[in-house]
């Protein structure tokens, strides 16, 4: 009981800034640690000298992000539906609500896992690895990676949105950052020492599903721990089918799922236009993509972290409260995208030099200068991905659905096609920035409108000290 007062007092009465600090901060944090982790895996791949290598690792990371793609789909959906049941004290929906989350997850990741085994070859041209060398060593990344540890690595995203949605936000991003930290001192290991010269991918994949198999059972621990605390189930029964339930995880959890799953076919189609400049061109993109995500994963912790506390005040009706967690949010993570973009455009052939090391290859020129034009979307897409999270929240899945295909999928991919032979090279990576602005425009005016008409109630809640 004690812990359960503990999260009342963070949702509804704590300051403002340090609610959403107590939040954010443990998955802001873990969003790094697993960016960290994503380059160190570059980083030790570079120390090969081989552009194959890391064009493999590259264009396999779509595949692998989209098993992210399942876990948001059912994790914030959940965590969505969760929070709001929690504002309005219906604890018969959160059991609800998590069980089918939980097994509508483990459902769809084995039937993802198959496929990428079933249709391997298919799959890596798709992404981009048709070059014979590429594609081999992509192979066996995806195998390991995905068709092994897929499970493991999507429920343990899962159990983390699941585990935060009751505000115990820091023992979910321990759990992430054990992950994290776990694949970086795991990736020299097996990369160097206990795997042959010249399988430095396969030690790559293998310290990656290992480090996500040990995390999962972090979470397994956590929760049979909290089990006396916690209202959330994972028995499953009929009643997790319920239709209000259903509908009310894919609605939030929907445009999140699709937002990730374009953000990876977009990446793809990107990866197969820069096949056609070489493999060099192809190292450096993916470098410069891997180093730009720093600012797009600070974003996305600071919007996972606050969406409980946003979708329990919408629910419970303290639009103040809402509104002051959202606005709050929102400049800390604009200001974070700033200071993220000044950094990569002073420093981008410092940072790109890092991870690429071979010699006679202008994968490092390449890729200091993608990096210069992916960086400046970072503020506009932080913008347009808080306001996208704050109607995943609210369940407003119809305006964060639009945003979602807009920021990824109805704009960049026509613009890249049509930038490509009027800026050759340059004009395909032009169009991810591009996007980004005119997304956060659209995403302001929604939000506004949103908020205009919940003026009225908002005037009518009680003003609380903050």
């Amino acid at each position: 009981m004690k812990a359960k007062a503990v999260d009342k007092e963070l949702f509804e009465s704590s300051p403002i800034i340090n609610a959403i600090l107590r939040l954010a901060v443990p998955t802001v944090v873990g969003q790094i640690i697993l960016v960290i982790y994503n380059m160190a895996d570059t980083f030790f791949i570079g120390l090969t000298g081989s552009d194959a290598k890391i064009t493999a690792a590259t264009v396999c990371m779509p595949a692998f992000m989209f098993l992210s793609a399942i876990s948001n789909l059912f994790g914030v959906g959940g965590s969505s539906v969760i929070s709001r049941a929690m504002g309005s004290r219906n604890t018969y929906r959160v059991r609800q609500a998590s069980a089918f989350a939980c097994w509508g997850c483990v459902a769809v990741t084995l039937c993802y896992c198959l496929f990428s085994l079933l249709f391997s070859d298919l799959f890596i041209n798709l992404l981009g690895g048709k070059e014979a060398t590429a594609h081999a060593y992509a192979e066996s990344y995806l195998l390991i990676t995905v068709t092994v540890g897929g499970l493991f690595t999507a429920m343990s995203t899962l159990l983390a949105h699941l585990i935060r949605s009751e505000g115990r936000a820091m023992q979910a991003s321990v759990g992430i950052m054990l992950g994290g930290v776990l694949n970086i001192a795991l990736d020299p290991l097996f990369m160097f020492v206990i795997l042959p010269s010249g399988q430095e991918i396969i030690g790559a994949a293998a310290a990656t599903s290992i480090s996500n198999v040990i995390s999962f059972f972090y979470f397994v621990f956590v929760l049979r721990s909290n089990r006396k605390q916690s209202e959330l189930s994972f028995k499953p029964s009929r009643d997790m089918f319920e239709f209000s339930v259903v509908r009310g995880v894919l609605n939030a959890g929907l445009p999140a799922c699709l937002m990730t799953l374009m953000e990876n076919i977009s990446y793809a189609v990107l990866d197969n236009l820069m096949a056609a400049y070489g493999l060099a061109c192809q190292a450096g993109l993916g470098v410069a993509k891997k180093i730009n995500m720093l600012a797009h994963c600070i974003v996305r912790g600071m919007a996972q972290g606050v969406l409980p506390l946003i979708g329990y005040n919408y629910s419970s009706r303290n639009y103040k409260r809402m509104k002051a967690a959202s606005l709050h949010s929102g400049v800390l993570s604009i200001l974070m995208a700033a200071l993220c973009m000044l950094i990569s455009l002073v420093f981008s052939r410092t940072l790109v030099s890092l991870f690429i090391r071979s010699s006679g290859s202008t994968a490092l020129e390449d890729g200091a200068k993608f990096l210069r034009i992916l960086c400046l979307g970072g503020p506009f897409s932080a913008c347009a991905y808080t306001i996208i999270s704050f109607f995943q929240a609210t369940g407003k899945g119809g305006r964060s659905f639009l945003l979602a295909i807009l920021r990824k999928g109805l704009l960049d991919i026509p613009m890249m096609f049509l930038l490509n032979p009027m800026i050759p090279l340059y004009g395909i990576v032009m169009a991810t920035p591009i996007t980004d602005v005119v997304c956060s425009f659209v995403a302001l005016v929604l939000f506004v409108r949103f908020l205009q008409r919940h003026t009225y109630k908002v005037e009518a809640t009680v003003v609380e000290t903050d």
